[in-house]
Parts: structure tokens; C-alpha cells; sequence
């Protein structure tokens, strides 16, 4: 038995706060509990009144005789302390505080809050709340509306958990006009102890379930909820989860010293953590709903078994009566990550035998606005039959001779005879209504225009995309050098460093498996002259100062220095720039380094959040704030995300020997985006990093560091 079974499934449920007065809280979720159907016991909980809506009440939870599996309490802080104490001596398995004035309030709050989840977790209760509108079970043999919503949903197999109360009752009213329904339905509020990862968890185990929709405002689990949620999206029973995610357009990015920072911001943290879940995450409630109802389509199979639809490739078919909607359902096909499919020579016989000579039988299929239902099927059957369609897309406008409800049973028949996706868009209101209503009541996703139905099916493709994606064996490397990198740390941290240029930055790094370039400082002309001379010319320089991190802004490099003359007039170059760049910055001096061999220059960089250190990488060098052509994912992760990062980035064709350049070695900058993972796993220090540029050389010849800067976490902070 799970221990979220008391709140979702209880037998028994006590109302700690129920009242006579219509439109408080009290009131109404002790009516919406008795009003809708719930297949259980209902306790109100009222000192000063003898009954509620004719059922008799009880001054405390404790004088109640039988027991309870679930409170619901609706009372001020204050005295939701003591009732919560009540309920764990009355051995209640499950706690909902819908009352606000917790932590969202702070002083008081946050320390009643506090008490509160000290003792259900010290007596194994689940709490869900404060601050939240309750929890709903529509499914029959529980039929439960615990909260202050107006409506008890209809039932369905979609899951919601919102965060925000208020969105909820907006949601269940745009769902009952969409016949949307649910299994089951919560919002958590505060989230002091039930959180979104212990309901993904429980709703992936729900039967009732197929897919999960989630609204979000922040997350406190970082690489555990990446790794829970990678286990429900892909493991032995997948199931969806849809996410919209608030504040996505703030500013957000912290105040940086480096790339990594500045380019971030916490919604990239987000769009890792969600990519590498498994995650799809939606842009406004419709789309959510949009693609929810997608994911709730099920056929049934031979065996009787309802099976979800997902295309096993990206390969669509446009079946229309209007050309115009299908131009746009082409464009937003592409624009999906979807693609036209190209039909077989027996599927443009088949097409051409069934429709009129008038008809477009290369696809967008066009069967013309008189299309009859039977048109239609022969049409939509012959593509479905083709090996060449993973999906199809069927728009219907209203004519005068259109039969929308003949058309949605036509879609029906060859839907129930293919594993394949068939989305549908019958555009208009009261004409196509009919057809309409008949597609939702046998659980067939229909979308008044045509780009919401290929924007749907295009997410549909991201989830098979994502259940198909590459699992590669873990790179066989040398050992990390865990020790000495601790020392090295240590040893700055001890000296009041916490800027590391590359002296000390590139020693790090080769500690775990980078390869970096002969490098020494230089403190004058002559000693530059000699130590570039002993390295062997040619050889870059750049300047050494706690306070100058993006050199070149300063003019403080100088590439191809070939001759002991041209490394002291350089030295002198680079100390004049520095010193007019900034004049109080400490000058240490300028820093030799052997040139590199020619490569693409990429950038890896980390930014540390509360929710654990961000990755970065992308197309390197000067100009990557200005094309800012970037992914991020969250550490530790190993080759599958590695390889996945190399080939998001736009950049990407320039590795792959592009208009004649050679090839590039990716498979080192997939080791080396490892091995940065397991280093800022490793060390919570470090809190910033930029590796830029890495050079990657030709295939089989690695990647070299050219330049680095790491920022550590100072000392008591």
C-alpha cells in the first residue's frame, strides 16, 4: 500500500473546519464531498455547530468513534498546529492544510509550517499543503472532490498537479468545456512535505493514469527528480509528463564573471532538468491540453489491452477537403519536427482509384471539398496502410455537403484498425460539432485548427524520439585524479584565491583527463623572451590578473609571437593594455603558453544552482555571447547526454567536415563534456567555469585547452 493511498483513495474523511455558512471554505468542501458521490464517510469537524447539511458534527477530530483515513483542515495557523496533533493521536494516515498563512507569508508562518511537517514526518503522516485548493478523485469507486472547486471533473486518464490553487479551478472549468476528464487531481501548495516528485512517482504507478500534466513554479530536487522522472518516461511502463513552467520569460540570469553565467539563467537550468527527464514542456494551458489529450488517446489492441499511440517515426500524412488548412498543417508539420511523408507508388494507385481526378493524391492529400465520409475512409485507409506513414493529420472543413458526423466515424473505423496516430482537426463550431462530439466520447483527439493537432503529433514523435533514443557504452578513461584536485582547490581557497586563471585552473583540469598546453608565467621582458624560447616558438600570451578574466575585452593577448624580440614587445603590449583597461587591477604578469594546432573552437562552462552545477556547450571563441548558439544540461550525466549535446548545438555541421573543413574529433568533446560533469559533481566549490575556447583538431587528434577561468566559492559562504 502506498502512503498517498489515504489522500487520493481514502474510505473515511474528517473536514477539521467545516461550516454552515455557505461560501466559506468550510462549506463548500464539505458540500463538494457530500454532494459528489464520494463512496466513503464524512466527519465535519465543528465545535459550535451540531450539524452541517443535516450530518452530524464533532467537536475534534479524537471524539469521532471510527477511525479516518484523511483530514482535511481548514482553519488559521495557529489552530492548525493543534489539529494536526489531533489527527496523528487519532491515527489519521493523511493530512491536507488548505488554509493559507504557512511559509508563503514568512515570520510565524514559516516556523508553524515547520512544526507542522516535524510531526507527521516523525509519525509517518503525509501532508499535502498548506496553501493549496485539496485534492479530487473523480474515478467511480471513489468519486472524491476533497477541495473548494466549483465542478467535480469528469473522470479520464489524465493526472494534473499544479502548485498554484487558483490555476486549478480555472483549469477544471476550461477542461469541462473541452470534455476533459481525470483521474486524478491535486494542488500542493507550499509542498512542506508532498512534493511534484512524490506524485509523479504515485501516478506512474496509477493504473487509472496515462499521462501526467504538471504546472510548476520551482524546483527544490535537482538531479534526483532528473533521475525518478527518467525512470517514469522510460521505464518498463512510460508514461508522459507534460510540465508548464512560470516565469520562463524573466530575466533570471544571475549576476556572472563568466560565459557560462551570463548566458544561463535559471530556466535553462529548468530546460536541462526537463530534457533530460524525459520531459515535455508546454508553452500555455491550451497546448498542455492540447498534447495531453494526444497522449490519452489509446486504441485497443487484439488482446483487448489499451495501448498508447505513438508514431515510430516522424513521417506524416495530411488527409484534407480545403487546401489551405493543409498548407498550414505542412507548415506546422515541419516546423514540429515532423516531416511529409512520401507515399509509396500502391498508396498513389489506391488514392487514385477512390478519389475524383480533381483530387491532389501526393500528400498533402487533398480529397476536395465535396468529400462524402466514404471518401474520406478509402483515403485515409489507404495512407494508413502505407509503410511509409508513421501518422496521419485529418482536416475537415464545414462545406454545405459535408457530413462531419458520417467523417468522424469513418476516422474511427480505420483508427481502430492501425497502431498508428490519426489527430484530427474539424475546424469551425457548431457545424462540425456533431463529428466533433463523436470523436471525444470514443476518446479520439480532435483540435479545432489544424496547427494544434500537428503541434500535438509533433510532441507525440519527441516522446517515441525520446523512448528510441541512443543508450552508448560509458567511455573507457583513465582514473580521475580526485586528490589532486582537492589539493589544488584547497590550496587556492587557503590563499584567498577564488578567481583561478589558467596556472592554476589548467592543473585542474588535467586532473581530469583535459589536455592542456606547456604554460608558464613570465614576469618581465627578458624572462618572457626566455621561457617563450625554451617552450619553442610560436606561442601565445596572455595576461595574468585576479581582476581581468575576459582578456581579450582588455587587449591582453597576442597570438603567434615566432621570436624572442616579438615576445617582449608583446609582454610590454599586453602590460600597457591591461594597465589602461583597468589601473587598479593587480598586473601578475603575462602568462607563455605553446601555440596550439588549428581546431574549431567550442566552449564547456558550468554555472552552480541551488538545484546542482549547470553544464554548458556550444560553438566557442570570441562571438559566443553573440550567437549564443548553446545547450546546458545538469551534472553528472555521462555519454548519452555528452552525445546528445554535441548535436543540438547549430554548429554542429562544422564537425562533421562541412563544405571540406576536416572532420572534427567529437568524440573527445563528448569525453571531455564528461569528464567537466564528473569534476563539478565532484567539487561544490567550484561555482563558474568557461573552457573557452577547447580546440578540437582533426578526428582521432583530440582537443586542446587554450583557455580557462574557474571561480571557487569563498570560504564560509
Amino acid at each position: 500500500m502506498n502512503s498517498l493511498d489515504a489522500i487520493f483513495s481514502p474510505e473515511s474523511v474528517a473536514i477539521i473546519g467545516a461550516s454552515n455558512t455557505p461560501g466559506k471554505v468550510g462549506y463548500d468542501i464539505f458540500a463538494n464531498v457530500t454532494r459528489g458521490g464520494f463512496k466513503g464517510t464524512v466527519y465535519p469537524v465543528n465545535p459550535k455547530a451540531k450539524s452541517i447539511l443535516s450530518v452530524k458534527t464533532f467537536p475534534t477530530i479524537t471524539s469521532i468513534p471510527d477511525t479516518v483515513d484523511l483530514a482535511i483542515i481548514i482553519l488559521p495557523p495557529t489552530a492548525c498546529e493543534q489539529a494536526v496533533a489531533d489527527c496523528i493521536a487519532k491515527g489519521v494516515k493523511g493530512i491536507v492544510i488548505v488554509s493559507a498563512g504557512f511559509k508563503e507569508v514568512g515570520g510565524e508562518g514559516v516556523e508553524i509550517e515547520n512544526r507542522i511537517v516535524a510531526m507527521c514526518r516523525a509519525a509517518g503522516v503525509r501532508l499535502v499543503g498548506p496553501n493549496c485548493l485539496g485534492v479530487i478523485n473523480p474515478i467511480g469507486d471513489v468519486s472524491l472532490n476533497a477541495s473548494f472547486a466549483q465542478r467535480m471533473p469528469i473522470p479520464g486518464n489524465i493526472s494534473f498537479i499544479s502548485q498554484s490553487g487558483a490555476l486549478c479551478t480555472s483549469v477544471l472549468d476550461y477542461a469541462a468545456d473541452r470534455d476533459i476528464g481525470f483521474s486524478k487531481f491535486i494542488s500542493i501548495g507550499n509542498k512542506a512535505d508532498v512534493d511534484e516528485l512524490d506524485l509523479l512517482k504515485y501516478f506512474h504507478e496509477d493504473l487509472n493514469t496515462a499521462v501526467i500534466i504538471l504546472y510548476l513554479e520551482e524546483l527544490r530536487r535537482g538531479q534526483e527528480f532528473i533521475e525518478a522522472v527518467k525512470e517514469i518516461t522510460s521505464g518498463h511502463r512510460p508514461t508522459p509528463v507534460l510540465i508548464i513552467k512560470s516565469g520562463r520569460t524573466s530575466a533570471g540570469a544571475q549576476a556572472a564573471a563568466s560565459h557560462t553565467g551570463s548566458l544561463a539563467g535559471t530556466e535553462a537550468v529548468y530546460d536541462a532538468i526537463f530534457t533530460q527527464a524525459g520531459i515535455i514542456r508546454c508553452d500555455s494551458i491550451a497546448e498542455l491540453f492540447d498534447f495531453a489529450n494526444a497522449f490519452a488517446y489509446k486504441r485497443e489492441s487484439a488482446l483487448g489491452k489499451a495501448q498508447r499511440k505513438i508514431p515510430s517515426g516522424k513521417r506524416v500524412a495530411i488527409v484534407t477537403n480545403a487546401g489551405g488548412p493543409g498548407i498550414l498543417a505542412t507548415d506546422m508539420t515541419i516546423s514540429s519536427d515532423l516531416e511529409l511523408a512520401k507515399l509509396s507508388p500502391a498508396t498513389v494507385e489506391a488514392l487514385s482509384k477512390c478519389l475524383p481526378a480533381t483530387a491532389n493524391i501526393h500528400n498533402p492529400i487533398d480529397v476536395i471539398g465535396d468529400a462524402t465520409s466514404e471518401r474520406y475512409e478509402a483515403a485515409l485507409a489507404a495512407v494508413m496502410k502505407d509503410e511509409g506513414v508513421d501518422g496521419a493529420l485529418v482536416i475537415l472543413t464545414p462545406q454545405s455537403m459535408t457530413d462531419a458526423l458520417g467523417t468522424a466515424e469513418a476516422v474511427v473505423r480505420v483508427a481502430r484498425k492501425t497502431p498508428k496516430p490519426i489527430l484530427c482537426s474539424f475546424m469551425g463550431v457548431v457545424d462540425v460539432s456533431a463529428g466533433v462530439s463523436y470523436l471525444q466520447e470514443h476518446g479520439y483527439p480532435v483540435y479545432k485548427f489544424p496547427e494544434d493537432a500537428a503541434k500535438a503529433l509533433g510532441a507525440l514523435y519527441k516522446f517515441s524520439n525520446w523512448q528510441n533514443r541512443d543508450h552508448l557504452p560509458a567511455f573507457k578513461m583513465k582514473p580521475y585524479d580526485h586528490a589532486g584536485a582537492e589539493k589544488i582547490i584547497a590550496g587556492c581557497l587557503a590563499a584567498g584565491k577564488t578567481k583561478l586563471g589558467e596556472l592554476d585552473g589548467l592543473e585542474l583540469l588535467k586532473c581530469y583527463g583535459f589536455n592542456t598546453l606547456p604554460t608558464k608565467l613570465a614576469k618581465s621582458e627578458s624572462e618572457a623572451a626566455q621561457v617563450a624560447a625554451e617552450m619553442g616558438f610560436p606561442v601565445v600570451m596572455k595576461i595574468v590578473s585576479p581582476q581581468i578574466l575576459h582578456k581579450s575585452d582588455a587587449g591582453g593577448v597576442v597570438v603567434g609571437v615566432k621570436t624572442e624580440a616579438e615576445a617582449k614587445a608583446a609582454f610590454t603590449k599586453i602590460m600597457t593594455n591591461a594597465k589602461k583597461f583597468d589601473s587598479q587591477a593587480e598586473l601578475i604578469g603575462v602568462l607563455i603558453q605553446k601555440m596550439a594546432e588549428k581546431g574549431e573552437e567550442v566552449i564547456l562552462g558550468m554555472n552552480r544552482y541551488a538545484v546542482g552545477p549547470l553544464v554548458m556547450f556550444g560553438m566557442g571563441g570570441i562571438f559566443v555571447e553573440v550567437f549564443k548558439d548553446v545547450v546546458f544540461r545538469m551534472a553528472p550525466f555521462d555519454r548519452d547526454e555528452a552525445h546528445a549535446m554535441v548535436r543540438e548545438i547549430k554548429g554542429y555541421k562544422m564537425f562533421t567536415g562541412f563544405r571540406g573543413r576536416p572532420k572534427a574529433d567529437v568524440e573527445t568533446i563528448e569525453k571531455n563534456l564528461v569528464c567537466l560533469s564528473a569534476m563539478v559533481a565532484r567539487h561544490p566549490e567550484i561555482i563558474e567555469m568557461d573552457i573557452n575556447p577547447l580546440l578540437v583538431h582533426e578526428e582521432g587528434k583530440g582537443a586542446t585547452v587554450a583557455d580557462c577561468r574557474i571561480i571557487l566559492k569563498e570560504q564560509g559562504k
